[in-house]
């Protein structure tokens, strides 16, 4: 995955475990694109700080996805439901072209909501 998808991802989902000006600062690096110095100069700290703070909001971001697995879990949700969808739009096309049966897509949906179930 893109590291500022990973990132983003990170932040949506723990990024309120940040306080403020942690969040501040790595928003407007992350989201923002300001560069460290435009940074400093804003929060009136040092360069130095601001890259500090950037790399521990981070490694923070990181330990509590290692611990909780949210972003993992939603991101294979995600693919399931994806790969629902897809089966829908072939079971809409199997009435004008029997490619499948109609029987066999839907065990699969089940199959696949039943893991999602089990994910929850």
């Amino acid at each position: 995955m893109e590291e500022k998808l990973k990132q983003a991802y990170l932040y949506d989902f723990y990024g309120e475990l940040l306080n403020e000006h942690q969040r501040r600062i790595y928003e407007d690096f992350v989201f923002n694109d300001l560069s460290l110095g435009e940074i400093a100069e804003e929060e009136n700290i040092s360069r130095q700080g601001v890259a500090d703070m950037v790399k521990r909001c981070a490694k923070k971001l990181s330990g509590y996805e290692e611990k909780l697995h949210l972003v993992e879990k939603f991101l294979s949700v995600k693919a399931d439901v994806e790969q629902i969808h897809g089966l829908c739009e072939q079971y809409g096309c199997a009435s004008e072209e029997p490619k499948r049966s109609a029987g066999a897509l839907m065990e699969q949906i089940e199959k696949i909501s039943s893991q999602i179930l089990e994910e929850l």
